[in-house]
């Protein structure tokens, strides 16, 4: 037998969140990049198809989708490294965030059987990618020369959507960048697209949204009307019974001040729970609401089953998905639901229901 542990994916959950960020944005790119936050790439953008292209950071993650049936546009959202993946960009017809003037440079040298489309990013604040605003025009000038690039677009990444500071810095800072310009834009991710309607014009790329796990520390997916695609279920395999006193896990973390049952579950930060998460953690079993105590090891973690008699061997558990929202248990535990879904390890089982 198996280990009990599995992640479910919900293909109508992707579908039901994208309808959402379809319903704030005129043209959607899906951010699939990072196995589509651990939903895994082709088993996402299938379920997302109705997108109006992809979003990815690889180029053989580019090239699978496109292999694979996928005609929307394809962005990559740190565009290419080397003159030599060019020609790669030009036979799978993707599109390329265009950042610094290096790759400028390595367009107007490359010799390409097509033209590529660009999306030149201005940096408004984020202070990751993206030319100084003072910059943008003169790069404009030399793509818009260029035999190699096709249409070009203006994009711009948001630092603050999520938070108090907001986005109207930004915005303020990329009309006066791109003012005059008649070029498509792309501002808005899933923050945005959430919360500040304006910035939802043009080219949207909603990333978490899509997944049903919300952005923002203070509303969760649920009041967003958003549907949580992975789910991380296992079971109970153990029973421990602790007399006052009685310690738990690696280093004694937890120390018991009662009588208390505890319940051993199949899941370990090897299969991508948070070590970190300390006791505490929310956790569901046999539908209720318990959580976890001591130290997470590598295979296991340990519930308290105390005031729930009925639950023992076998007893199922959820981790995070359907009923124990992901955000929650990334907040327990210091960090952020796309870390949780992202670390989801190759040996937990997936099974896809439609």
């Amino acid at each position: 037998m198996a280990r009990p542990i599995r992640a479910t994916i919900r293909l109508s959950a992707l579908r039901s969140n994208l309808a959402l960020a379809k319903r704030s944005a005129r043209q959607v790119l899906a951010v699939v990049k990072a196995a589509a936050y651990g939903h895994g790439l082709l088993r996402a953008a299938g379920a997302l198809s109705a997108a109006d292209g992809f979003a990815v950071v690889d180029l053989d993650d580019a090239v699978r989708l496109r292999q694979a049936g996928h005609a929307q546009r394809i962005l990559l959202l740190e565009g290419f490294f080397d003159q030599r993946e060019l020609p790669a960009f030009a036979a799978s017809a993707l599109s390329a965030v265009v950042h610094n003037l290096e790759q400028v440079e390595m367009l107007e040298r490359a010799r390409l059987a097509s033209r590529l489309e660009v999306f030149l990013k201005v940096n408004t604040g984020m202070n990751r990618l993206g030319f100084p605003p003072e910059a943008l025009r003169a790069a404009l000038t030399r793509l818009e020369a260029c035999g190699n690039v096709g249409d070009i677009k203006l994009m711009t990444h948001l630092a603050n959507a999520d938070d108090a500071r907001g986005i109207d810095w930004q915005l303020e800072a990329f009309r006066g960048a791109t003012a005059g310009l008649d070029l498509p834009v792309s501002i808005a991710n899933s923050a945005a697209l959430l919360r500040y309607p304006d910035a939802a014009r043009g080219w949207a790329r909603p990333g978490i949204m899509l997944y049903g796990s919300s952005p923002f520390a203070d509303r969760r997916a649920a009041q967003l009307g958003l549907v949580p695609a992975m789910t991380l279920e296992s079971q109970i395999i153990a029973v421990q019974n602790l007399m006052p006193g009685d310690s738990v896990g690696y280093g004694g973390a937890f120390t018991s001040e009662r009588r208390m049952r505890v319940g051993v579950v199949a899941c370990g930060y090897a299969d991508g729970y948070p070590r970190h998460a300390g006791t505490g953690t929310p956790v569901l079993v046999t539908g209720r609401r318990t959580s976890t105590l001591g130290r997470v090891s590598m295979d296991m973690l340990c519930v308290d089953l105390t005031d729930l008699p009925g639950a023992g061997m076998g007893s199922p558990v959820v981790l995070w998905g359907e009923g124990m929202s992901v955000d929650e248990v990334a907040a327990a535990a210091g960090t952020v639901s796309y870390e949780l879904l992202c670390a989801l390890a190759p040996r937990v089982p997936v099974v896809e229901l439609q």
